[in-house]
C-alpha cells in the first residue's frame, strides 16, 4: 500500500503537470527553486521524504499567471489560491491546490482553504545596499506578522478558537488593505531595472541561499522530474552549492522527515501514514 507520502507526491505531480502546462499556454518561464531543484538534479524527481514543490516566475511573469491562470482553471479540479482568490490565505505567494483533497498540516492552523498543494513564488528586484535590503525584510516579515495574526494562524488548534466568530467585513477589509501594502513593498524596486539582483522575499532560508542575478533565473534548461520533463536554471550547480553546500550527499537520517503535511483526505478516504 502506498505511504502518505508516496500519494501526496503523486497529487502534487499533478499540480506541477498543470502548472508547468499552463505556463507553457502562456508561454511563461518557470524554474524549480529550493528542495525541489534540489530533487530534480539529485533524485529526478521527488526527494522521497520531502512533501512539497516550490516553483518561481520573475514578479512579471508571476503577475501574468496570477492574471490568466484562474479564468483556464475555472472547470478544472484546481484552484489558485493567492491572498486575492482566498480572502482567509495569509501568504505573500500563490499556491495551485488540487480540489479534490484536503489536508492538515503541521504547525499551522487557519480558515484558508485547504487541499495538496505546491507553491508558486515570485521573484522580486532587489536592492543592493544592505541597509536597504535590511530595510525591505524587516518591514516585509512585519506586514506578514500583522496578516498572519489577524486572519488567526496558529500552531495548534484549541477548543477556544472554534468559540471566535468569523472575521466580518470590515476585519477581512483591514488584512486586504494590508496585503496591498505587502505587495507594494515587495515590488518596491520592480521599475528599477539597473538591478540585477532578484530575491524570494517569502524564502524560509537565509537572505542570501534564495538571492540570484537575473540571467541565472533567464538562462534555463529541461531536466526530468519523475515523469515530467520541467524547468530549472542552466546554473543550478552554482544555486544549490551556495543553498545546501555539497548537494549530492545525503542528509543524516535523522533530518530525512517530511516537513509539511500529516493528513490527506481523498477518494472519501482519510490518509494518515
Amino acid at each position: 500500500m502506498p505511504s502518505l507520502i508516496d500519494r501526496i507526491h503523486q497529487v502534487e505531480l499533478g499540480n506541477l503537470d498543470q502548472f508547468t502546462t499552463l505556463c507553457r499556454e502562456l508561454n511563461l518561464p518557470y524554474f524549480l527553486m529550493g528542495g525541489s531543484l534540489l530533487g530534480a538534479i539529485r533524485h529526478q524527481g521527488f526527494i522521497p521524504w520531502d512533501d512539497d514543490v516550490d516553483v518561481g516566475l520573475l514578479r512579471p511573469d508571476y503577475d501574468q499567471f496570477l492574471a490568466a491562470a484562474p479564468v483556464r482553471l475555472a472547470h478544472s479540479a484546481y484552484f489558485l489560491q493567492t491572498p486575492t482568490t482566498d480572502p482567509y490565505y495569509g501568504l505573500s505567494y500563490a499556491k495551485l491546490l488540487d480540489r479534490r483533497t484536503y489536508i492538515e498540516e503541521k504547525n499551522n492552523v487557519n480558515s484558508a482553504r485547504k487541499g495538496v498543494f505546491i507553491d508558486i513564488f515570485p521573484l522580486d528586484r532587489i536592492p543592493t545596499e544592505t541597509t536597504l535590503q535590511r530595510e525591505q525584510l524587516a518591514k516585509f516579515q512585519w506586514l506578514n506578522t500583522r496578516i498572519l495574526l489577524q486572519l488567526r494562524y496558529h500552531l495548534v488548534s484549541t477548543p477556544l478558537q472554534k468559540l471566535q466568530p468569523s472575521l466580518d467585513a470590515d476585519q477581512l477589509a483591514d488584512v486586504h488593505a494590508l496585503k496591498l501594502e505587502r505587495d507594494a513593498l515587495m515590488t518596491k524596486y520592480q521599475d528599477r531595472s539597473e538591478l540585477t539582483q532578484v530575491k524570494n522575499l517569502a524564502s524560509q532560508y537565509s537572505y542570501n541561499k534564495e538571492v540570484f542575478s537575473l540571467k541565472q533565473v533567464s538562462e534555463l534548461t529541461t531536466v526530468p522530474f519523475e515523469r515530467l520533463s520541467v524547468q530549472v536554471p542552466a546554473d543550478y550547480a552554482t544555486i544549490l552549492t551556495n543553498m545546501y553546500g555539497d548537494y549530492q550527499a545525503l542528509p543524516p537520517k535523522g533530518q530525512r522527515t517530511e516537513k509539511h503535511l500529516e493528513k490527506l483526505i481523498m477518494d472519501n478516504q482519510v490518509f494518515t501514514q
